[in-house]
């Protein structure tokens, strides 16, 4: 399958977030939507970036932003980093890898000489049409709030 671009229609997914609540795509449908995909919970840059969007999240609403994040953990994991950061905003748990593979963001990886799989942290911005107009393909995790809204025409 060949890597999502701007101005390609997001695919629509379905999804449990952290509090075992169905999330589709489609549920957005006439809002923009910040979908950011990230390796593992409660590591150093994936906490940094969930921080980065916590601490500027009443902005990005301001702006009509909904914020969706998305990692293989599970339902219980969510729910623990999102009580320890206190996150206000979705997270899905992708526990069998349909959505960062619809998103081509789940494959090889390398760290410290090791190859494995993982995830690859990409935010994409999707209109309020499910079109993507933006890929942040290598996020700042500690100013990520700020790459998006600069990214939405905002700074």
């Amino acid at each position: 399958m060949a890597a999502l671009q701007e101005g390609d229609k997001a695919p629509d997914f379905t999804g449990i977030d952290q509090h075992g609540r169905t999330v589709k795509l489609s549920d957005y449908r006439g809002k923009k939507v910040v979908l950011y995909f990230y390796p593992k919970d409660n590591t150093p840059g994936c906490t940094a970036q969930a921080c980065s969007l916590r601490d500027h999240y009443d902005q990005l609403r301001q702006l009509g932003l909904e914020v969706i994040g998305v990692s293989t953990d599970s339902v219980k994991s969510h729910q623990k980093f999102e009580e320890k950061y206190r996150l206000p905003f979705t997270l899905i748990a992708d526990t069998d890898k349909q959505i960062v593979q619809a998103y081509g963001v789940y494959g090889q990886k390398k760290f410290m000489g090791k190859s494995f799989l993982g995830t690859t942290r990409t935010t994409f911005i999707i209109n309020e049409d499910g079109i993507i107009e933006k890929i942040i393909r290598k996020p700042n995790t500690a100013r990520h709030a700020q790459e998006v809204m600069a990214a939405v025409g905002h700074s």
